[in-house]
């Protein structure tokens, strides 16, 4: 006589497939075909134009198509691999990434208050952080060049409005 439960391999299976969906390029996948689902809906009402005369939503759709083929490759590669044994710290990896999208966000809710340069050494700075092996030296490098080409391709090749320094 079996203790099992009828319910058991129910129970087993969802756990089977709660692990295959918990794989990190299945994860990864996923979340790259909701951002790019998220990018057509967004620009649904955008003018496309066509490849001679493109229209603003263009490169968005077209960037968000290719966003969404690579999640679904990427998905399915996570689906054909072999389970890995869990890594309790795996959470600190994330660390690096949440760090780099703040300095990200930080550059993007400061560029018009603080200017290009403070912006563009706020970037660096923050994301500098979460790089221990990085040299004071390389950082200060990275921010100059990184100021140089923006100023370069920003303000005088494409004659953006986008001020250099803080409007106080």
């Amino acid at each position: 006589m079996t203790t099992e439960s009828p319910n058991s391999t129910t129970a087993d299976a969802r756990h089977g497939a709660l692990r295959v969906l918990a794989r990190k390029n299945v994860l990864a996948g996923l979340m790259f075909v909701a951002i790019a689902a998220l990018g057509l809906y967004v620009s649904r009402n955008y003018p496309i134009g066509t490849a001679l005369r493109m229209g603003t939503g263009y490169v968005p759709r077209l960037l968000c198509w290719i966003l969404m083929g690579l999640g679904i490759a990427i998905a399915v590669q996570g689906l054909r691999d072999k389970d890995e044994p869990a890594d309790p710290g795996a959470w600190k990896r994330l660390i690096p990434v949440a760090v780099v999208t703040l300095s990200l966000v930080a550059f993007a809710l400061s560029i018009e208050q603080l200017g290009l340069v403070l912006a563009i050494v706020l970037l660096i700075g923050i994301g500098a952080i979460v790089a221990p092996s990085i040299k004071l030296w390389e950082a200060v490098a990275a921010a100059v060049g990184l100021i140089i080409l923006s100023w370069l391709i920003f303000i005088l090749g494409l004659a953006l409005t986008i001020p250099v320094w803080p409007v106080w």
